[in-house]
């Protein structure tokens, strides 16, 4: 029995029929259990690298590696990719993004989605005109948005097989929040899509192995048995921003060579996912994240297998994120910012991925003059097979950074960054734009793991001082002074999340969980 316990906004209408609902219901109680087997399988994987077990390619499944196979032939909308944009499923944004120039656009109600139950609702609306290429914005100034005849492919991302959406039950439990994003976007655009030529594509979230990849393949085939729906239409991206999934890229497409076109370099998600699963280990305590760059041994290692890996199998390999947001006064800034991105678009360009990510319509321009540099005429680079590169298990673990030190600034920025952006998410808003950057949730991930790895490991400052609850306290009130009164602002609850996480004996899988439990206070969804 499925039932809506959130607050019924007149969109609910639109989204919950009782069509839509059912089918949702019958995903649930279809591969839930398995969802949930899923996850206590990260738990014994995790018991097992805390006494010391390191990852490795598996034995079990050499022969995939070993035999000749390909993925589905890409669709024509998703051949060239060299920029794509990403961001949040909010009216604005959405038109700005889909107008931008860049060759598709990612629709997120992952990482930069505040997932109120209003952000929710309303992003599943917006993404229903935006299929059907009605959506629109008015500002309170009164100034139109509307969409271009050319738009950005549209790609969505659902939220990952950890969440649960507790404002939908299913017989008395709460939902799946990956069943139930993907679910509710399928149900009501796979044929509108199919009309227009194009096709239901997805990005696919924070996968630790190829049974996870396997889950969503069963649900794709099923999902699209039920909507009669010719299998093989949906189209999916797996980000590989976990380092469990780097041991495993092959298997992961493998698992969804029917409906995947190609794999993403998540690149902060996957410097907190070492954090994260190395936590007890007192040989990966990482510097400043400034200092962790896409150069050291093991993003550079984990970056050219998956372009090796893609291309091996006739996948696409997207590369990493451009956060940069302009700024409209300081040209020195945006100067400095923009050499940059430059250098590391063409850093991947000339690594062999077929595009990269931007957060800003700005960057769009920028990215793309690399990629046509490199690209020219051709949609993608697959030919680049990079049969030179040979990755190891010991350099995928491999986690020197020279020179790498732990600094008061560093220390200081990290509470910073991790209390304004948990501020905002707690307002609302999970894109937010941070010194001059567009913050997600993997950004304060990586800060509140760092400083955790640093009070558990008992580090030091490159100063001498040694790192215990009683510093990160003191600083944590300096940068709450320095930050402010801010009208409407929920810095208290910030305060108290972020002490929670890094002020406790056991390292919390996901910020965004603990967090999840205040969104109701601020935003009235009951």
């Amino acid at each position: 029995m499925e039932k809506i316990i959130g607050k019924w906004l007149p969109e609910c209408e639109q989204v919950f029929t009782p069509q839509s609902l059912a089918f949702i219901g019958e995903l649930h109680l279809r591969f839930n259990p398995k969802r949930e087997d899923l996850l206590k399988s990260r738990k014994e994987k995790q018991n097992e690298l805390n006494k010391g077990v390191l990852p490795q390619f598996l034995s079990e499944t050499k022969t995939i590696r070993q035999s000749e196979w390909q993925v589905a032939p890409t669709p024509q909308d998703l051949q060239d990719r060299r920029v794509e944009i990403t961001g949040p499923v909010e009216r604005k944004m959405m038109i700005n993004a889909l107008n931008s120039g860049a060759s598709a656009f990612m629709a997120d109600f992952e990482d930069s989605l505040s997932p109120t139950w209003s952000n929710v609702v309303l992003g599943q609306v917006n993404l229903m005109e935006a299929v059907r290429k009605t959506l629109q914005f008015t500002s309170p100034e009164g100034k139109n948005y509307l969409l271009s005849e050319k738009t950005a492919t549209l790609l969505v991302r659902p939220r990952g097989w950890h969440l649960e959406e507790k404002n939908v039950l299913i017989d008395g439990r709460p939902v799946s929040a990956s069943l139930l994003d993907f679910g509710i976007y399928f149900f009501h655009n796979a044929q509108e899509l199919n009309k227009r030529g194009t096709g239901p594509y997805f990005y696919l979230p924070k996968l630790e192995s190829h049974l996870e990849a396997r889950l969503w393949n069963d649900v794709f085939n099923f999902a699209q048995e039920k909507l009669n729906i010719p299998q093989g239409t949906i189209r999916v991206t797996v980000l590989i921003e976990t380092i469990l999934a780097a041991f495993e890229m092959e298997e992961i497409l493998y698992e969804l060579k029917d409906h995947i076109s190609g794999l993403n370099a998540g690149r902060w998600d996957y410097i907190f996912s070492v954090i994260k699963k190395f936590r007890k280990n007192h040989h990966v305590v990482f510097p400043d994240r400034a200092n962790i760059t896409m150069t050291v041994p093991f993003m550079r290692a984990y970056t050219e297998l998956l372009v090796k890996t893609c291309h091996k199998r006739g996948a696409h390999a997207m590369g990493g994120m451009a956060a940069f947001v302009p700024s409209r006064k300081d040209q020195k800034v945006n100067e400095t910012a923009l050499a940059k991105v430059r250098e590391d678009k063409l850093r991947e360009a000339q690594d062999g991925f077929d595009g990269t990510w931007v957060a800003h319509p700005d960057l769009v321009p920028v990215a793309k003059e690399v990629f046509d540099h490199v690209l020219g005429s051709n949609p993608h680079q697959k030919s680049k097979k990079r049969e030179e590169v040979k990755v190891g298990a010991e350099d995928i673990l491999n986690f020197n950074i020279q020179s790498g030190k732990i600094t008061y600034v560093g220390f200081s920025n990290n509470i910073s960054v991790a209390l304004q952006y948990l501020d905002s998410w707690l307002r609302g808003t999970g894109a937010a734009a941070i010194n001059n950057l567009m913050e997600d949730v993997a950004t304060a991930e990586i800060a509140r793991a760092e400083l955790w790895q640093w009070i558990w490991h008992e580090a030091f400052l490159e100063d001498g001082k040694s790192i215990s609850p009683g510093l990160y306290q003191e600083i944590r009130d300096q940068e709450l002074k320095k930050l402010g009164v801010i009208e409407g602002s929920c810095l208290h609850e910030a305060v108290e999340i972020l002490d929670g996480l890094v002020l406790s004996d056991e390292f919390t899988d996901f910020l965004t969980i603990p967090a999840y439990r205040h969104l109701d206070r601020k935003n009235n969804q009951k």
